[in-house]
Formats: structure tokens, C-alpha cells, sequence
């Protein structure tokens, strides 16, 4: 069928022009004043547009416009609001530096906002407060990710309680994204390579106020239908569906930022899905220069970032060998390298052929920088991943942390941050990265606090009521259900929320295991106690899925579903509603398999308290102010036993805690010491847990060094990349070599503290000369079970010159700890290019 396309746009009076600007910038996701304006221009059509600005303006009827633009009031809400999105792409930023070159954000997934589904979970709707949070401190940052077809699954629950999954295409022509074309109109478009079959992707834009977001799209007619599919749906389809996409992400991902006349001078790989963009950039560098694989890798290497988000070995994404040979067998030869070389960039152990490849690995190999998302882990990715480091101590395998955070103004409540702002003046918003502005909570008065939350509950409970009574609906529900829907949940009850992703390492139905003392509680008509559940399983988890079904079945068996919920399809909207208008935040992972979690800093920001299992950013963020802590951070090897203990000590702090402290009254009804705990836990972890804070630190600890780094590398012609390269080639040769043949110390049997202590180490360096060595001091208190050292300390030792062929290193040091103390020595590379010492299979202990 032959078929002639074109876009038709809405035809708006001139007064309204602003609102098509606004409608496709996503900054109105952030801004509640800017979203009302499509909901007064016709509620109806908001729902039926699934909340999406920019299908409201093509839906609305012409007549409608037209009185719209006669209205005096609405012209002036509008220009306020405009106004205000003019100033703050203006305005000034926190980052006020070059924006020449930038950092390129890459991501598997984007939870920017409800019009725009191409999120599934937790790693996107960071993703999406990254790139939100980036704009609001003006860093020269882009994000880079796919354009799917159909983004994740619609749930639906059948009457039985089973999730069902349906796949709504997603009309990218009536949604808050541009096609970028070139000079004459012509759609910018990129190649990739899958397995000798050329993938064309078109470039789209989504403008997130003053930063871009950039989504490659295959389902174009240059391409077969195979090729159309790999941006189908996200996370769908098998193993080489994702390895597709992966290599459309990350190699795809810099070809589309370079034909943008973008200089991705910095990359920051959120988690392992876009890894390849590494191999890409070290081709890129070899094309050009003429340079070996080596001097690529080592001008690459200071200028990649890697975030890790997973805190299990079987999360982590493999390929088996033969698929990687299929897609990557050419790309040996590209790169001048053999093929097991090739594929040893993805083992932890290059020699191991059973081994297969993993994502994480290969980023981890060719980035400079890599953290954790939480404190705690932190220490499970450095426990996960010391292998690549052998004979490094597990507190210095480089990979640090940077705890998650949340963006505020997307997640706190419109009306509670009409109260915020009330109260923090201006630079609430202005000036997002003064976190201490958070501590005038104490401003607020108890009765407004609590008031305001009061609100947000009341909508939380409507809005559960339109949801069941939609589901009973479809379902074909008797007249009963029908009318039990109309007075579920109670507006004034003490509200529990459990919303997450249901797999059944989160354990959504721990509360269920004990049911006489979970419907005591919700039973109690004095003390009411009610519950929520939210959440998707994925669509091949059976376990997950019968978690959802167990919630349903346990309502209905014990005719408590007016006190028990079960909200369809978790979406940013539902979240709002949850995380604004519950009272409890629930998280009950196994720990330590929550590497950080983030809905319940969204609760808190709310005055939302948590309770929790320490895991993931609880675990760093819990103190007895701000929510309750279930177990003290206990790990065990036995389920039913960790279960046992767990859920009883849940009942425990509800029963004599949580309930108990909800419904304290004063004579006038408030709840004085539960708003306490509110005020404390806004202030807290409106500071801690900010996204404002997350990217502070993501700038000044990778993005603003690897971008320095690049300068330098760029300023003498990756001169300092090959001077690199030719070192390590050095080290690769005489390092076997290395003797630590004697070390020399005046230490006594019994020593005082403040004395001082001598230590000469006797070095055969072979071929290498004193300043390419970096020589310590490793000392610190000695174990009485092992011969290790404890919070061992580092001294870099000083060359002392020469003894025959040995080279001297000596260090003076004053004795400070007491107890059982002991010294070694050891050798690690030394070069002024490296952005640390830590390479793999180059540290050499005496």
C-alpha cells in the first residue's frame, strides 16, 4: 500500500502560542502551574490524552481554543506561567563554567514523566531526576537513550488477581518529542552494524528545560522489519533483542551525538547496558590518530564514568560468546586486537573460555570512575567485583559510592510544595543546591503541616477508590464489589504504602505472614490501620506475579479489601499519589539486595515516614527521628528464618511504635509527636537524599575530573595517551621482574606511642627507574585471626638512592595506635596521567 505521510500540528490563536513551547519541554513535569493550564483548557481530554500536554492541544476542539483565548483570566495565568519558564531557562546556574565540551548521559531508560513512557522502574525515574536535576544546575550535560515503540507494559489484573500485560503504542508525533533534522529538513540519521545488517536510526529530541534528551528510533522504512523491532518495546523480547539495543545505545548513542555536532568529551554509563560506547570511542580515537588499541584505551579511560545498580552477580548483563561472535567477530580486527583479547574486555578472568560476557565487567575495564548508588553498596560492588583487582585490599578496589536522590520539585506534592515555598522564600527554587534552606521546616506550624498532609491523603483515597472501582468494572464485578469501592480505604485511617517493583526479593507480602496480628490491625475500629500495595512484576516472573495474586486472595478471603488495596498499574502518577499521601512508607528487601531504592526519599521529602529493612539508602539514612528501622541490619542464609524474625519485628513496631505514636492526640486532634518526626525527616532528607546533591557530587567527583582530564589529553595531542600506553607497555615487560628483597626497621618488641619508626625497603627494579614506581608504607593494626592488616594506612616511601643493583625507599613514621601494630611494603604503577594507581594485576607486595 502505497501511503503519502505528513504531520498535521494544532492551529493555535496567537495568544496561545506559548502553550506548544511549554507543552513539549518537560520541564512542566516539574511545574504544577504549568500542568494546569492543559487541564483547564478541558479536564476530560487530560485523562483521555493519558495526562499528556502535548495530545490535549491536538484534541482540543478549535472552538474551545478560541474561547480560551478570550478569557482574560486563563491569557493571565499563562503569561505567569510562561514567564516563569522564560526566567528559568535564563536564569543562573550553580555550574557556571565552559560548555564547549559536555558529559553524555547514557541510559537504558528515562522516567521523565507519564507523557512520555519509555521508563520501567527505578533505574529510569533516576535517570529522568538526573537529567531534571542537571538542568536546574546548568550543567553541560546530554542525555542519551532509545526511543521505544511501545515502552513498558499497562497492568491489568484479571478478576482472580493475575497481572496481565498490554503494550499501547506510543505516538511520538503527539508527544513531547522533536525529530532532529538537518538544514533542509531532512531527518539526521545514524548507522550501526548488527551482525552484517546495516540498522538506520533516526535522532528524536526531548527538551528538559534547559538540557536535551537524545533517543535513536529504528522503526523507520529504510529498515527491515528484524531491524524496525530493536526499539519495540523496552526490556522486551530475548537475549539478542538486548544485545541490539545495546549496541544502538552505546555505539549508536555517540555516532547520533557526533552527527549533532556534539563533543561527548566526558561519558557517564548508567549501569552496563551502554558499555559499548566505550569500544566505540576508542575506534573513534584510532581512526583518527592513527593510534594503536593501547593509546586509545588509555585516552579513553580517564574520561568514562560507570554507574553500577546492581548488588547481585545474575543481575548483571552477560552474553554468551557465540552471540558476541556473531555481532562483534569484525571488531577485533577494527581495534587491532586478537579475538580472545577482544573478549576478555568482558571476563573477569580473560583466560577463562567458559566464562561468558558481561556488560559490567567491560565497563568497569574502561572507566576511570565507578561508584555504587548507596553506601552499603558500595561495599557489596567492591566485595562483588574485587576479583578484577586480585591481591588489591577490598577498600581500595575503586569503586566508591554515590548515594541516589531525588529531584523535590517533581516528587514533593504540588500543595505541599505550595507550603515549602511559602515558607523557604524564593531560593527554594532558584537556588536548588542550597540544601540548608530545607532547614526552615521549623517555620511551618504543626496545623498547616499536618493539614496540608491530611489533603494529600484525602486525594490519595479518592484516587484508589476511582482505580478499584475501574478494575471491578472491567472485570465484570457484582453490584457489591461495585458498591464496597465506594467507601474503601478511610480519608482519617493510619496509611501504609508498599509500592515497588514486585519481585520476591522485596517480599511484598511479609506483612501477610502472621494473619491474625496483621487483621487486628486493620480491624481495629479505634486504631484503624489500612494498606496499599502498588506495583508491576515483570512479565516472565511467575513468583512475582503470584505475590500480586497472594495480596488480592488475602483481602477477599479474610473480606478486608475496604482496609487492603491493590493499586493497577505503578506509574509516576500512582507514585505521586503514594508517596504524597500515605502516612508509612514500607521496604522489606532481603538485604543486601536493594543496591539503594528511591521511593522512599520521595515519602519523606513528603513528611512520609519510612519503615524499613536497613538496606540500600536506609541504611545510611536511618536515625530513630526520621522513621523506624526493621532488624539492625542482620544478613542471613536461611529465608524462612529471616522471614520469621523479620515480619514478627514489623508487627512489633507497629503494634508498640508506629500505631500507638499515629494516633496520640492532643485536644486538638493533632498528632504533635508524629509531626515532629515529619518536620525532622522533610529537613533531613530534603538535604541528604536531593538529586541537587546527588549531581553535585556526581560533578566534582567524575564529571568535572574527567572532563579536565580530556582538556589536558586534548591540549597536547593525546600526546600524555600514547606516553601512557608506552608505560604500561614498559610495566608489562619488567614487571614480573619486580623484587622486594629486604625491608629494614627499627622496630622493638614493645614500642611507645610517638615513637618514631625508620622502614628501608631493598628494590630490584629490573628495567624500570625509581619515578615509575610508586613505593608505600602499608601499616595499621595486625589481626589476631590472620596476618592482616587492619585500617591499614598508606605512606608513599621516598627513593633513599642506591646499593649495588637495589634501589633504597625509606620512610620515617610516628607510632600512633596501640595494640598489635605491623608494616609491609608494596609496589603500584606511577605515572602523572593516571587518575589512580589501581590497575589490574600491577601491585606487587613484599
Amino acid at each position: 500500500m502505497n501511503i503519502s505521510t505528513y504531520t498535521v500540528k494544532p492551529k493555535l490563536p496567537g495568544v496561545l502560542k506559548p502553550l506548544e513551547e511549554i507543552a513539549r519541554n518537560l520541564w512542566l513535569s516539574w511545574n504544577f502551574d504549568a500542568v494546569q493550564l492543559f487541564i483547564r483548557l478541558d479536564y476530560e481530554l487530560w485523562l483521555q490524552s493519558q495526562q499528556s500536554p502535548v495530545r490535549v492541544l491536538g484534541m482540543v476542539s478549535q472552538k474551545r481554543l478560541a474561547e480560551v483565548a478570550g478569557d482574560d483570566s486563563y491569557l493571565a495565568a499563562l503569561k505567569e506561567v510562561y514567564e516563569h519558564f522564560q526566567r528559568y531557562k535564563k536564569g543562573e546556574t550553580w555550574y557556571r563554567g565552559p560548555r564547549k565540551e559536555v558529559v553524555a548521559y547514557f541510559s537504558m531508560e528515562y522516567g521523565m514523566d507519564v507523557s512520555l513512557s519509555i521508563y520501567s522502574g527505578g533505574l529510569g525515574i533516576l535517570s529522568g531526576d538526573h537529567m531534571k536535576t542537571s538542568s536546574d544546575i546548568g550543567l553541560p550535560l546530554v542525555g542519551v537513550g532509545l526511543l521505544y515503540r511501545q515502552g513498558y507494559f499497562t497492568q491489568k489484573l484479571n478478576a482472580d488477581g493475575f497481572q496481565q500485560e498490554s503494550y499501547p503504542e506510543n505516538d511520538w508525533y503527539n508527544m513531547p518529542v522533536e525529530r532532529k533534522v538537518d538544514r533542509s529538513g531532512n531527518p539526521i540519521k545514524i548507522s550501526v552494524d548488527l551482525a552484517g545488517s546495516q540498522a538506520i536510526a533516526q535522532i528524536w529530541e526531548a527538551k528538559v528545560g534547559r538540557s536535551s534528551l537524545y533517543l535513536l528510533d529504528t522503526n523507520i522504512p529504510e529498515n527491515t522489519p528484524d531491524i524496525r523491532n530493536v526499539t519495540a518495546a523496552l526490556y522486551g523480547g530475548d537475549k539478542e533483542t538486548r544485545i541490539q539495543q545495546e549496541i544502538l545505545l552505546g555505539i549508536g548513542g555517540i555516532r547520533a551525538l557526533r552527527a549533532l555536532g556534539i563533543n561527548p568529551a566526558a561519558t557517564h554509563m548508567n549501569e552496563g547496558h551502554s558499555a559499548f560506547l566505550g569500544l566505540e570511542r576508542i575506534r573513534e580515537i584510532m581512526a583518527e590518530k592513527s593510534f594503536t588499541f593501547d593509546e586509545a584505551r588509555e585516552a579513553v579511560w580517564p574520561t568514562n564514568i560507570f554507574t553500577t545498580h546492581t548488588p547481585v552477580p545474575a543481575g548483571n548483563e552477560r552474553f554468551d560468546i557465540s552471540l558476541m561472535e556473531k555481532y562483534f567477530r569484525s571488531w577485533s580486527q577494527i581495534l587491532g586486537i586478537s579475538w580472545k583479547d577482544f573478549i576478555g574486555l568482558g571476563r573477569v578472568k580473560p583466560g577463562d573460555d567458559h566464562e561468558t560476557y558481561c556488560m559490567t565487567v567491560l565497563a568497569l575495564k574502561l572507566a576511570a570512575y565507578a561508584n555504587g548508588v548507596a553506601r552499603l553498596h558500595g561495599i557489596v560492588s567492591r566485595e562483588m567485583w574485587k576479583d578484577l583487582w586480585p591481591g588489591l585490599p577490598l577498600n581500595e578496589v575503586p569503586i566508591g559510592h554515590v548515594t541516589n536522590g531525588v529531584h523535590p520539585r517533581t516528587w514533593v506534592s504540588s500543595g505541599m510544595t505550595d507550603l515549602l515555598d511559602r515558607y523557604f522564600g524564593p531560593r527554594f527554587e532558584e537556588e536548588p543546591t542550597d540544601l540548608a534552606i530545607w532547614d526552615r521546616m521549623d517555620r511551618i506550624s504543626d496545623e498547616e503541616l499536618w493539614r496540608t498532609h491530611e489533603r494529600r491523603r484525602e486525594r490519595l483515597v479518592a484516587f484508589a477508590r476511582d482505580r478499584i472501582r475501574e478494575r471491578y468494572r472491567r472485570t465484570g464485578a457484582v453490584e457489591r464489589r461495585m458498591r464496597q469501592a465506594e467507601d474503601a480505604l478511610s480519608p482519617y485511617a493510619l496509611t501504609l504504602c508498599f509500592a515497588r517493583r514486585f519481585a520476591t526479593y522485596k517480599r511484598g507480602n511479609l506483612l501477610l505472614r502472621d494473619p491474625e496480628r496483621l487483621l487486628r490491625l486493620v480491624k481495629d475500629n479505634d486504631r484503624p490501620v489500612q494498606l496499599i500495595f502498588a506495583g508491576k512484576a515483570h512479565p516472565h516472573d511467575m513468583p512475582g506475579k503470584d505475590l500480586i495474586r497472594e495480596i488480592i486472595h488475602f483481602a477477599e478471603k479474610y473480606d478486608v479489601t475496604s482496609r487492603i488495596v491493590f493499586i493497577e498499574n505503578y506509574d509516576m502518577t500512582v507514585a505521586r499519589y503514594l508517596t504524597s499521601g500515605g502516612d508509612v512508607w514500607l521496604n522489606t528487601p532481603r538485604r543486601p539486595m536493594e543496591a539503594s531504592g528511591t521511593s522512599g526519599m520521595k515519602a519523606a521529602m513528603n513528611g512520609v515516614l519510612n519503615c524499613s529493612i536497613l538496606d540500600g539508602w536506609w541504611d545510611e539514612a536511618y536515625n530513630p527521628e526520621l522513621g523506624w528501622a526493621i532488624g539492625q541490619g542482620e544478613e542471613y542464609h536461611d529465608d524462612q528464618l529471616q522471614d520469621d524474625i523479620e515480619s514478627k519485628a514489623l508487627y512489633d513496631l507497629l503494634e508498640r511504635d508506629i500505631v500507638p505514636l499515629f494516633y496520640q492526640r492532643g485536644r486538638d486532634g493533632l498528632p504533635r509527636e508524629w509531626i515532629k518526626r515529619m518536620k525532622v525527616c522533610m529537613n533531613t532528607i530534603g538535604q541528604s537524599m536531593s538529586s541537587h546533591r546527588m549531581l553535585m557530587d556526581y560533578s566534582n567527583n567524575f564529571y568535572f575530573p574527567a572532563l579536565k582530564n580530556y582538556r589536558r589529553i586534548v591540549k597536547d595531542d593525546y600526546a600524555e595517551s600514547k606516553s601512557l600506553a608506552a608505560y604500561f607497555a614498559k610495566l608489562h615487560q619488567g614487571w614480573d621482574g619486580l623484587r622486594i628483597n629486604k625491608i629494614e626497621s627499627n622496630a622493638r618488641p614493645v614500642m611507645q606511642r610517638g615513637d618514631s619508626l625508620t622502614v628501608t625497603a631493598y628494590i630490584d627494579l629490573g628495567p624500570l627507574s625509581p619515578e615509575e614506581v610508586l613505593v608505600e608504607l602499608y601499616h595499621g593494626s595486625v589481626s589476631n585471626q590472620s596476618s592482616d592488616i587492619k585500617n591499614a594506612r598508606r605512606v608513599e616511601m621516598k627513593w633513599a638512592g642506591t646499593e649495588g643493583n637495589m634501589n633504597l625507599y625509606q620512610i620515617r613514621i610516628e607510632t600512633s595506635d596501640t595494640g598489635f601494630q605491623g608494616h609491609t611494603v608494596r609496589i603500584l604503577p606511577k605515572h602523572a596521567a593516571l587518575v589512580h594507581p589501581y590497575r589490574s594485576g600491577f601491585i606487587k607486595w613484599a
